[in-house]
């Protein structure tokens, strides 16, 4: 091409645009309906916002992790596979190694599922969830910033599963993957064996995912249905038992699943340090996790005993959390707890009954100890 051709081209091409209208006519319309996550800034005497378990792990755990974390070489990607860490999962659920699939924090593995497991049904524009509300946000967060649609059903008046209402979700919504927490967040409660059973028997064209993130703080778990439905999978972390700065999330399923969900993971999405140290966690600090939940589980009896005496509703909690009806909308006790340094979830912007409840975590005592002195100033 001549160079006066050249000059021409460039002189009636389109001229550039400006940063906004680039992005306006490049980012997915379902952006604008969703808000990133930015954790509330600040100091606070206790934090109870974030579901993270109790400062409790020994001198002598911390020097093993320390000790484990470091990579045979710096300058070495990380076991891509993550072989290791996957034995040790496997060990612990009663699972084979290629029925494993590992992610930075369950957030990850739930991207995953949804990037390999979003074709359309036959006749739908978009591919569609089925999921409770409230529950878990990433299941909604995730999926609309991939062009998911999502059905969220209410739980019922006890926070437990509406069967009814589900399988008429799923019936008109035919979704891909139907997302149930149990224990669930932010409710804390388990979700009842027979309903459970009912919407499984009710999405034989979809995934059922089980999210036991607080497994660990709860009677009994779900991961036996697995055995008995091909379609259920599996998801759990480190993150709820005192391991959150490992990011570390698995999900259980089906050889054939995790062969194929596999495909869409990124290589390396998983550091050499979070591998070696959670295959510790997993294969030597039993004992430590123990101790952690045992504390949660009795402080949160008795935390639960003092809200109530003070004239909250506290919903039946089997994770390291309690759901906490307030006296007068959640916003103001929220807004007035933060400003005296104890800092919890506020759940009102939900609005209808979500506007008069609180999320707490469970903390060390002094910390649980403040947040009930502080409530019994408000009331």
């Amino acid at each position: 091409m001549r160079r006066d051709d050249t000059a021409r081209l460039l002189d009636e091409a389109t001229p550039p645009q400006d940063g906004a209208a680039l992005l306006a006519a490049l980012l997915r319309p379902e952006l604008a309906e969703l808000r990133a996550y930015v954790p509330e800034a600040g100091r606070f005497d206790a934090r109870l916002d974030a579901n993270e378990a109790p400062d409790m792990l020994s001198q002598a755990a911390q020097r093993r992790l320390a000790e484990a974390m470091a990579p045979r070489g710096w300058q070495r990607y990380p076991d891509a596979r993550a072989l290791e860490l996957r034995a040790a999962i496997a060990e612990r659920c009663g699972a084979t190694v290629d029925e494993v699939l590992v992610g930075c924090g369950s957030d990850d593995v739930i991207t995953l599922l949804l990037a390999a497991l979003g074709r359309p049904r036959e006749g739908a524009a978009a591919a569609t969830i089925v999921t409770t509300s409230p529950s878990f946000v990433m299941y909604r967060t995730s999926a609309r910033a991939r062009g998911f649609e999502v059905i969220e059903v209410p739980l019922d008046e006890d926070w437990d599963l509406d069967v009814a209402a589900l399988r008429r979700a799923i019936a008109v919504g035919r979704p891909n993957i139907v997302f149930i927490a149990t224990p669930n967040n932010p409710t804390g409660g388990v979700m009842s064996e027979a309903r459970l059973d009912a919407v499984i028997a009710a999405a034989p064209n979809a995934l059922v995912v089980l999210d036991e993130a607080y497994v660990d703080y709860a009677p009994r778990s779900a991961i036996a249905l697995r055995r008995r439905y091909p379609n259920v999978a599996v998801l759990r972390t480190l993150s709820k038992v005192g391991f959150a700065a490992l990011r570390v999330g698995w999900l259980i399923g089906s050889a054939a699943l995790v062969r194929e969900v596999d495909k869409a993971r990124p290589p390396f999405n998983l550091p050499a340090p979070s591998q070696r140290a959670a295959t510790v966690v997993l294969r030597e600090l039993g004992e430590e996790v123990a101790r952690v939940v045992d504390f949660v589980a009795g402080e949160r009896t008795r935390v639960a005993a003092e809200l109530v005496a003070l004239g909250l509703d506290v919903a039946p909690s089997a994770a390291n959390f309690l759901w906490v009806g307030t006296w007068r909308p959640a916003a103001e006790v929220h807004r007035a707890l933060a400003d005296r340094g104890v800092l919890v979830r506020s759940f009102h912007a939900g609005g209808g009954r979500l506007a008069n409840r609180l999320r707490i975590s469970l903390g060390l005592r002094a910390e649980n100890d403040r947040l009930l002195a502080e409530m019994a100033r408000l009331r």
